[in-house]
């Protein structure tokens, strides 16, 4: 069949002029993406845009396709948007030309070192030194920190009745969570905090592609340290763990190679993370009828972190690039192809969640959504930042009787003003300023 191409289309998408719509760079689109998506998945859920030619996958079932074939479609340009940096152009080449060039060109595209970027057999290589991290007897011991943790971010928080979330409550959080994790001594939190409590933000919406190279390089230093010191000297510590871990086939990662991986999961989960946070908060602040019953019987708090991870996804979506012609949704696909998977638009599919723009605390299949990607590249710190919604929002209920959105800072319920990261892959607010009265002080 043919590729349907929104510039094509006779009439508006969602109210806008399809043949100049920039899905990428549009700033109307930070706010509310979802009625344009919503109207390009009702074109076709796979879907051409003008501008840069990146063909969209907005339907549930068709990124699914696309993610679980990482043999079809390549993760060498994951997360450097509509333009893949290829030194050459790739329209009109067979599926072994195109592999060819990506194999040839791989290292010199933006975040080639990172694992997101990463096919296998390299990306499972690299990612079983995750896997010996993240394990179910570190995962148990880590919450045991943020329950404290929770506390300790909270008690200033709530001591002067609320104030910005994000900087003063989920920034610190998240990031000290994930230096728990992997094992970062205590001493060196607080200058960690100082650090890289910044926006380590991904794509913005000025046309380039960006990550706060300073909090990289620092991390990259860092870890060096940590990783050189561990395998001269090994301890009784995660970080040696860490600094021993060895690939599958049983060999040594170069030192390069473990701090890769600990650096992405401290910037990655981190953003993310924080995300979630404030969306979840967000939705519980303008519903005080949800926080009561939520107070009321706790074990309820999951599920809702499950349905914001549906509602508002952290990662809207990244990219992949067709090795070869294949076919999804029904819709051709060219060799040399940019798609970007949206998980956000896959999230409000209709066809799999009744009511998709309703925030259901209750749904039933909630936990289906794809917030975390799926495939090879899903997201290994899922447990984590499920751990991480789950506990600061029970500890957060239960020391406030009553938390909302500041009107001085927001404006009145009836006309709220939310300001989002400004870039095409995450979905986040930038601030979120709340009143909290407190209740139950920390034990």
């Amino acid at each position: 069949m043919t590729t349907p191409d929104l510039d094509q289309m006779s009439t508006p998408v969602a109210g806008f002029d399809v043949d100049s719509l920039d899905l990428f760079h549009d700033q109307s689109l930070i706010a509310d993406p979802y009625p344009v998506l919503h109207g390009m998945r009702t074109v076709s859920p796979v879907l051409r845009e003008p501008v840069y030619g990146v063909m969209v996958v907005t339907g549930y079932d068709e990124v699914l396709t696309v993610v679980n074939d990482p043999e079809t479609f390549s993760s060498c340009h994951s997360v450097t948007g509509p333009i893949p940096g290829f030194p050459v152009p790739l329209e009109g080449l067979d599926g072994s030309q195109v592999s060819a060039l990506i194999e040839a060109h791989r290292d010199e595209l933006p975040f080639s070192d990172q694992l997101p970027s990463f096919d296998p057999p390299k990306h499972t290589a690299h990612r079983a030194l995750l896997s010996r991290l993240i394990t179910p007897k570190r995962l148990k011991e880590n919450e045991e920190f943020m329950w404290r943790l929770a506390d300790r971010v909270l008690d200033p928080f709530l001591a002067t009745g609320g104030g910005e979330f994000i900087e003063q409550v989920a920034n610190p959080f998240a990031l000290l969570v994930v230096a728990d994790l992997l094992g970062v001594p205590e001493a060196d939190h607080p200058e960690l905090t100082a650090v890289l409590t910044g926006d380590l933000a991904l794509g913005s919406s000025d046309g380039t592609t960006v990550m706060a190279h300073t909090p990289l390089d620092y991390l990259y230093a860092r870890f060096t340290g940590y990783v050189e010191d561990r395998r001269r000297t090994p301890r009784a510590d995660v970080l040696t763990e860490m600094a021993l871990a060895t690939f599958p086939d049983g060999s040594t990662p170069e030192v390069v190679d473990v701090v890769r991986v600990a650096a992405n999961l401290f910037s990655a989960g981190q953003e993310t993370t924080v995300r979630l946070l404030s969306s979840a908060l967000k939705l519980l602040a303008e519903d005080p009828a949800l926080q009561q019953r939520l107070r009321t019987d706790p074990s309820a708090i999951a599920n809702v972190v499950e349905e914001a991870l549906r509602f508002e996804s952290p990662i809207k979506g990244d990219f992949r690039l067709a090795r070869s012609a294949s076919t999804v949704g029904g819709v051709d696909v060219p060799a040399g192809t940019t798609l970007m998977v949206h998980y956000g638009a896959a999230n409000r599919d209709p066809r799999v969640f009744d009511d998709p723009d309703v925030f259901d605390p209750d749904r039933p299949n909630a936990r289906r959504h794809i917030g975390f990607g799926r495939g090879v590249h899903s997201c290994i710190g899922a447990p984590l930042a499920r751990a991480e919604g789950r506990v600061l929002l029970h500890r957060l209920l239960e020391r406030t009787t009553g938390v909302a959105v500041d009107d001085a800072a927001h404006g009145p319920a009836t006309d709220r003003h939310f300001d989002y990261v400004p870039t095409y892959i995450l979905r986040g607010l930038t601030r979120l300023h709340v009143t909290a009265d407190a209740g139950v002080t920390a034990p």
